[in-house]
């Protein structure tokens, strides 16, 4: 069991700095100190937003219209906090009983 938490905190990890870097990306494309016009970065992008888009659009078309502001890796992130936390506390004691 607790080969299994581990596995599991290190999956949510990886995609919560998934997401991480994709907000910062966007950032930097929006004040245009990167450009998508550069292979490498659209490839980035590309591949960024195909793993994090089959999450986000389930959120977006539930959040009301926000003029621009995209709160879903907001409410992604939480989420994957809420998870990591619930899952430790109900199955760590459990894995580390002795």
């Amino acid at each position: 069991m607790a080969s299994f938490l581990t596995i599991f905190n290190v999956l949510i990890d990886i995609f919560f700095w998934i997401i991480i870097v994709q907000v910062i990306m966007s950032w930097l494309i929006n004040f245009d100190v990167i450009n998508l016009r550069q292979p490498f970065v659209w490839q980035i992008w590309q591949g960024l937003g195909r793993l994090t888009e089959p999450i986000y659009r389930p959120i977006r078309r539930m959040l009301p219209d926000m003029g621009g502001i995209d709160l879903s890796p907001v409410i992604v992130l939480f989420g994957l906090y809420a998870l990591q936390v619930i899952v430790w506390n109900n199955l760590a004691p459990l894995a580390y009983e002795r």
